[in-house]
């Protein structure tokens, strides 16, 4: 008995054979449905089949090309079935001051997910949090994956802050910040340095200093730690931008899904290992990355 017959035998499947043929534009080759439902790249997908991994309809599918219709064929792998992906879900919020980012609250504040009523249902998360008293642009998805690819520091993409924060801040204090200061680590107790930021003065007076910063880590308030190091207290904290993603065409508390530009934008700068600069707004601009006109599709806060 050949290596094929065996695989049958063990696996309890018919005699291999192709799945039967479809009209052309229903089917798809077989490694690309695989690497679209999460199973493996479309190279390694290769590597299943090759291995008699794969069956289609009950059968094992011998070699390569091999079309299939994820509609309505049974595809499995290793005699698990494959599910065809879920469409994924894209949400820019603009959060107000006063709700916290996680799924639930043991003190019973105001959710910041309470404020979008989707109406696909999904369960949805934010990528990255924003404190109880700042506000901006937050990104909800359930899109795991991309997820990790926008807050891991390996792919250094930005995230974009308008802050004002009280006294004048001179240009030595800047260059301080900006090179980097050392953290405690509230979990480790290990202090380590901050990652370097930019930073751009917008206005600066004797009272207060504007400033948009542009941070490549996300760590636990950050900016408001380190502007209290330097004995410059934050008095507002506003995200207005997440790698090429701009707050704008919301007002406070309104939601709306990204549109398709927005949203391949994002996927190339999770993509890009090259960190990602910040864009930041002219210094005599009044409002900073988002616009005054509401879109149509943008959903009010629910009181």
């Amino acid at each position: 008995m050949g290596f094929d017959g065996r695989l049958d035998t063990m696996i309890g499947m018919p005699s291999p054979s192709r799945p039967a043929k479809r009209p052309k534009n229903d089917r798809i080759r077989i490694q690309k449905v695989l690497a679209e439902a999460g199973v493996a790249s479309r190279r390694a997908s290769e590597s299943l089949v090759e291995e008699g991994a794969v069956t289609v309809n009950g059968s094992v599918v011998q070699s390569l090309p091999c079309f299939v219709d994820p509609e309505a064929d049974d595809v499995r792998v290793h005699g698990r079935r494959v599910e065809k992906r879920r469409r994924n879900h894209y949400i820019m919020l603009f959060k107000p001051k006063g709700y916290v980012c996680t799924a639930k609250d043991p003190q019973g504040r105001k959710l910041a997910l309470d404020l979008v009523d989707h109406p696909s249902g999904s369960r949805l998360f934010s990528v990255g949090r924003l404190d109880l008293e700042s506000s901006g642009l937050l990104l909800l998805t359930d899109d795991g994956e991309l997820a990790n690819r926008l807050t891991h520091p390996k792919y250094g993409v930005h995230k974009g802050y308008d802050v004002t924060v009280k006294g004048r801040v001179d240009d030595e204090v800047l260059d301080k910040v900006r090179r980097g200061l050392y953290l405690v680590d509230r979990r480790t107790g290990e202090a380590t340095k901050t990652a370097e930021s930019d930073f751009v003065v917008l206005r600066r007076d004797r009272e207060r200093t504007r400033l948009f910063i542009a941070l490549r880590e996300g760590r636990n308030r950050q900016i408001r730690r380190v502007m209290d190091r330097v004995g410059h207290p934050v008095r507002k904290l506003r995200r207005v931008q997440m790698g090429p993603l701009k707050l704008k065409g919301l007002a406070v508390g309104e939601w709306r899904e990204l549109t398709p530009g927005e949203l391949r934008s994002l996927r190339r700068a999770a993509r890009d290992t090259t960190p990602t600069g910040g864009t930041a707004p002219k210094a005599r601009t009044k409002q900073i990355g988002h616009g005054k006109r509401r879109k149509k599709s943008a959903r009010r806060i629910r009181r």
